[in-house]
């Protein structure tokens, strides 16, 4: 059973700093293409940033030179840096991962406040 379980969200100034992670079981993590999607209130779910399972990264325009994304094999873990952040990234952070088949895992999100 694949579970996603993030963490590291709360509430943040305009202009500070969270590191967000995600721990992964049920799946083989080295092998994985893992991703960060973010949700605010009222909008769709959109793609923050991806990486695979090789180490290569993108990112949304609006977050490129702010947030990085990385992963640790050896704790199954991916993370979210997110630098100078702003009011408008405020959002329900969610974790992905998905299947040659077609079949995407989710977890059940990590809620960043950014307001002063």
């Amino acid at each position: 059973q694949v579970q996603l379980v993030e963490s590291g969200g709360g509430l943040v100034q305009p202009g500070g700093s969270l590191k967000l992670s995600c721990a992964a079981s049920g799946i083989i993590f080295s092998s994985k293409p893992m991703a960060w999607y973010r949700q605010a209130p009222g909008k769709q779910r959109q793609l923050v940033a991806a990486i695979t399972s090789g180490g290569i990264t993108n990112y949304a325009e609006s977050v490129k030179g702010r947030f990085t994304i990385s992963r640790d094999n050896a704790k199954n873990t991916v993370y979210l840096q997110m630098n100078s952040l702003k009011p408008e990234d405020t959002a329900v952070y969610y974790c992905k991962t998905w299947s040659s088949g077609g079949i995407d895992y989710w977890g059940k999100g990590t809620l960043v406040t950014v307001s002063s």
